[in-house]
């Protein structure tokens, strides 16, 4: 049959029938400047199973993959791994194309899906740890409640050692080389520690119960196939993005300090700059990131390793610049560890931005250090020696 796209072999039995996102630059916030993919396969048993399907928009894509493969029609099941739209918002036009003869999902996914899709569609549950014969093909399910929505599961395809893990070990990023073995390790390692940054950070302790889990189920896993990004085939690729899950997963610190700001005439500006070159003199590795050049999603990246985190911002109508003010939310939503800190800015004639951070700092539970820094107007050479001394004492205080 001719088609435009065409299924890629990712094992003996099981082929990648997704879509490649190339202009995909933000997801719910998150920067995604090298776009991503929607990974949906195809266990090609004696009754083909389709494991997740792609957004609604990418349908005609993955309906064409699976074409180069085999009729649609002879799929006889579907195992929707993660409610997500991303993944789910084909779902309805492929049972009405398909016709399966079941539809699986966990019970927390079948809530979520008759939410979403409506409440007529006729749908099985399968339980953690339940195993299945379709055919002449093996799966069990393993659930990932909050990895990282309640209804999120791993399947597992025994005969070829393929662990579907859904959004847990992806990443973002659009690429026509379907594996992770063709692709430069140091892109893998940005977009998958941003990811991690981006989506799973604040998951981290469930992250930490599959790490320690998955060795007790006994799988022979050969292959893991995200439903984003490439997958890893190869033992030492598999064994590489576990090791590296179980470091993220730590939060390790680097002498790094992260100084995010913005200004409004320059005065915050200059403070930054004072502060960053105090920080500098006693050994931190200091990454400026004003907010007019700089994204939530990089910062938060920056952030996950660093020991230091200091913001400033100006005084606006009585509260902070409204880019620190989204920044700050975005940050305290994703609950990183490990910090110390502190607030600093400039004013004009009341000043309460510096205090409204400190408060956001606070609820973050970032350790502050010493007293937070504000001067009035455009700072002084004396204020920004001052500027100079704060930053060697929040360096010192390590």
């Amino acid at each position: 049959m001719d088609t435009s796209f065409h299924a890629v072999a990712i094992s003996k039995n099981v082929y990648w029938v997704g879509a490649i996102d190339w202009n995909m630059r933000n997801f719910h916030g998150y920067a995604t400047q090298r776009g991503s993919t929607y990974n949906a396969y195809l266990i090609l048993g004696k009754e083909p199973i389709l494991i997740d399907t792609v957004k609604e928009q990418f349908f005609e894509e993955m309906m064409q993959r699976i074409e180069s493969v085999i009729d649609p029609q002879k799929i006889e099941y579907i195992v929707s791994n993660h409610a997500e739209m991303d993944h789910s918002g084909s779902l309805v036009k492929a049972i009405a194309v398909v016709k399966p003869k079941k539809v699986y999902a966990s019970t927390m996914g079948i809530k979520a899906l008759n939410k979403q899709l409506g409440n007529d569609l006729k749908l099985d549950s399968v339980k953690n740890g339940e195993s299945l014969t379709l055919g002449n093909v093996n799966l069990k399910f393993i659930e990932t409640r909050m990895l990282h929505w309640p209804d999120s599961m791993f399947t597992y395809y025994e005969e070829d050692g393929v662990l579907f893990s859904q959004d847990g070990f992806g990443m973002h990023l659009a690429s026509m080389q379907r594996f992770s073995d063709e692709i430069d390790k140091t892109v893998l390692m940005h977009e998958v520690r941003k990811y991690y940054a981006n989506i799973i950070l604040p998951y981290s302790s469930v992250v930490q119960g599959l790490l320690n889990n998955l060795p007790k189920l006994d799988l022979k896993i050969r292959v893991i196939a995200p439903d984003h990004g490439p997958v890893w085939r190869k033992e030492e690729e598999v064994k590489w993005i576990l090791d590296l899950y179980s470091s993220l997963v730590k939060q390790e610190k680097v002498k790094k300090a992260i100084i995010i700001y913005d200004t409004m005439w320059g005065s915050t500006d200059k403070m930054a700059r004072a502060i960053s070159d105090g920080l500098y003199s006693v050994g931190y590795d200091v990454k400026l990131m004003a907010l007019d050049a700089n994204n939530r999603s990089d910062i938060v990246l920056e952030v996950m390793d660093a020991e230091i985190l200091l913001v400033g911002s100006p005084t606006i109508n009585n509260g902070v610049f409204p880019s620190l003010a989204d920044v700050l939310s975005y940050l305290k939503g994703l609950k990183p560890i490990g910090l110390r800190g502190q607030a600093f800015g400039s004013f004009g004639w009341s000043g309460e931005a510096v205090s409204i951070i400190k408060q956001s700092l606070e609820e973050m539970k970032v350790e502050l250090v010493g007293e937070s820094l504000r001067f009035q107007y455009v700072p002084t050479e004396e204020e920004l020696t001052q500027c100079y001394a704060f930053g060697v004492k929040v360096g010192e205080s390590i």
